[in-house]
């Protein structure tokens, strides 16, 4: 699945870069809806991301494309490869990626299987 976001003034830190925890924040989103398409039957919370590296800052105006894959299917989660990139300046290296990780659990919060 792909996506695209606009970074705007109020996602930008004191230094004029995008925030880093609103990035993560877009990227939970991203895979989490990807996971809920792949599996609409399922109610999904996120456990983990792996390596959080941030290769270089996004100014004002970027449009970025996040684009989730996924990459494990076990009995009660799924994982996807999540890559951020800047839209506009295709093919540049990413300027993000991680893995991120779900757990599909029942109305009390407990797993159950996908």
């Amino acid at each position: 699945m792909e996506t695209h976001r606009l970074v705007l003034p109020s996602d930008l830190n004191h230094y004029g870069f995008l925030f880093g925890g609103r990035l993560l924040a877009w990227i939970d989103e991203a895979s989490w809806i990807a996971a809920s398409l792949d599996f609409p039957h399922c109610q999904f919370v996120t456990i983990g991301m792996d390596k959080v590296e941030f290769r270089h800052g996004v100014r004002d105006g970027t449009i970025l494309c996040i684009n989730c894959s996924q990459t494990r299917k076990g009995k009660t989660s799924v994982t996807y490869h999540v890559e951020v990139s800047d839209g506009r300046n295709f093919p540049a290296p990413p300027i993000f990626s991680t893995n991120v990780s779900f757990v599909s659990v029942n109305d009390s919060g407990e797993k159950r299987a996908i």
